[in-house]
């Protein structure tokens, strides 16, 4: 896939392209409803399908402090879209600059001018340009002076997978995803994600208490992509450098048994085979971790005795959890 963040960087003469905008927070299922359109649409115009998204958020920009946490982060974002049959992404960068072009000036700058746009998809409820003044009719009107065809998304949301009742008709969004991951619900997370919930980042130095305990772990550094769920101890999956994807227990809080403070993400790998765990080095290296289930809250246990009790509990109900996981994935 080809990635550019500014107009400069698309080449002369690119397309033609059949192109969609949005943030794309989390790629989750409604998201990926309308990139298969997309792609479809680009095969049957024999055009390139093309994403334009922005960075940093455009709530960043215009609502610092009511702009919403980022589910995944942009290497993620990156590679999720690539999976999806994207073949370009036009990562933009959000200033109040570019805000300020009207409908008309965006729409000819970027998909006319740059990516010569044969058809552009969108939903019913789109906005664009300055003071988001631009919708599916203005849309249109520029489709039909400009010449590119506008293809109409009837519904962008859809269902999770494996609804449930308690779902009712509500479609999935980047919303209810950030609502599923502050409760802990990861489950639910991954129902509306068509996936697990990840983060990305550096394995980083910390206190080295797990070690001390006999549970080390890899601590992901604070800058980690991906939005941080609810405290508590995680079944998931830990991925290497190198692609390997070991089963884990992840804690996810400030170590209240220890009075920590700041909150951190680390996962403790287990049942290694032929070397000790104590020996299995990640330092420096980017890794994902993956959240399958949350086993329980944080507690502030009355000392390490407790603790490494408890964390042998863990490590356990992970195990089962995860070949549970397994069985039903085969």
């Amino acid at each position: 896939m080809y990635y550019w963040n500014d107009l400069t960087s698309v080449p002369n003469g690119f397309g033609p392209s059949v192109v969609t905008i949005g943030n794309f927070d989390g790629v989750h299922i409604g998201h990926q409803r309308v990139l298969q359109q997309l792609v479809a649409a680009a095969e049957s115009h024999h055009a390139a399908a093309v994403v334009v998204s922005f960075e940093p958020h455009p709530a960043k920009v215009h609502r610092p402090d009511q702009a919403p946490e980022l589910i995944m982060g942009l290497e993620d974002r990156i590679e999720t879209l690539a999976t999806m049959g994207i073949q370009a992404l036009l990562m933009m960068h959000y200033t109040l600059e570019l805000a300020a072009n009207t409908p008309e000036e965006f729409v000819t700058k970027v998909f006319v001018n740059a990516l010569n746009a044969r058809a552009v998809v969108v939903g019913h409820d789109v906005r664009f340009g300055r003071d988001n003044s631009g919708d599916l009719g203005t849309m249109r009107d520029l489709g039909a002076k400009l010449g590119f065809e506008v293809i109409v998304i009837d519904d962008f949301g859809a269902s999770p997978t494996e609804p449930t009742e308690a779902d009712g008709d509500r479609r999935c969004s980047s919303t209810w995803v950030r609502e599923a991951l502050e409760d802990g619900d990861v489950a639910t997370a991954a129902r509306i994600l068509g996936r697990p919930h990840r983060m990305r980042g550096e394995v980083v130095h910390g206190a080295a208490r797990g070690r001390e305990l006999g549970y080390p772990t890899a601590n992901l550094s604070p800058a980690s992509g991906g939005y941080i769920p609810a405290d508590g101890i995680y079944a998931g999956w830990l991925v290497d450098e190198a692609g390997t994807r070991w089963p884990a227990a992840i804690s996810v809080g400030s170590n209240p048994t220890f009075e920590g403070v700041s909150r951190h993400v680390e996962a403790h790998v287990i049942d290694r085979p032929q070397e000790e765990v104590s020996d299995f080095d990640l330092y420096g290296q980017t890794i994902i971790v993956e959240f399958t289930a949350r086993l329980r809250g944080m507690v502030a246990y009355t000392g390490p005795e407790a603790l490494i009790a408890q964390m042998h509990l863990d490590v356990e109900r992970t195990r089962e959890v995860l070949s549970t996981e397994q069985h039903l994935s085969r």
